[in-house]
């Protein structure tokens, strides 16, 4: 089983925060696979389908950004699915609002998402896609501008990263990453 995590933080008021991208994937795959989310005893919103023969699931943890580790590592476990076998979308601050960037593995990259994952999977080691946010220019704490709303002039290139993104997860059902890497990675 193949299982695809976005991070993002729960509740109507994070809703549409830059924070929430990974939601937003997991949203677009579920609309496209026809899959219902439901919450599960894992702390998270989970569905699980088919697609091209292959047995998927999609995952939205519902513990707050910080603590995403703690959804994911017991879904992984009750079901058996090989670190090898989950991919991980997140916001990534040092990337343009539109880019999108796969990697095999890597740091956290000061991402408490991420950093939670590390620490509950124990590596490093799993397949991201990284959707850029951009960074701040007014001076704006990070924490605000993460928790902060797209403007009107990122949210078409948000929505189309989305979709790229969305694109990336279906290849990575029946391709091996590293050519998926090859054919997203600008």
């Amino acid at each position: 089983m193949k299982l695809f995590v976005g991070l993002g933080n729960p509740g109507k008021e994070y809703e549409q925060t830059r924070h929430n991208i990974g939601f937003f994937v997991i949203d677009e795959l579920a609309k496209r696979w026809n899959v219902s989310l439901k919450a599960a005893k894992f702390r998270g919103l989970f569905g699980t389908t088919s697609v091209f023969g292959e047995k998927v699931a999609l995952c939205k943890p519902l513990t707050y950004m910080n603590l995403s580790g703690e959804c994911v590592r017991p879904l992984i476990d009750f079901y058996g699915i090989a670190v090898e076998d989950v991919v991980i979308i997140y916001d990534d601050l040092d990337l343009p609002p539109g880019k999108i960037r796969l990697r095999l593995k890597g740091s956290s990259g000061g991402h408490n998402g991420v950093k939670s994952l590390i620490r509950h999977l124990g590596t490093e080691q799993f397949k991201r896609i990284r959707i850029g946010i951009g960074r701040p220019t007014n001076g704006q704490p990070v924490a605000d501008y993460v928790l902060g709303r797209f403007t009107e002039e990122e949210r078409r290139a948000v929505a189309e990263a989305v979709a790229r993104a969305a694109d990336a997860c279906e290849q990575t059902v029946t391709t091996p990453f590293i050519q998926v890497m090859n054919d997203f990675n600008e």
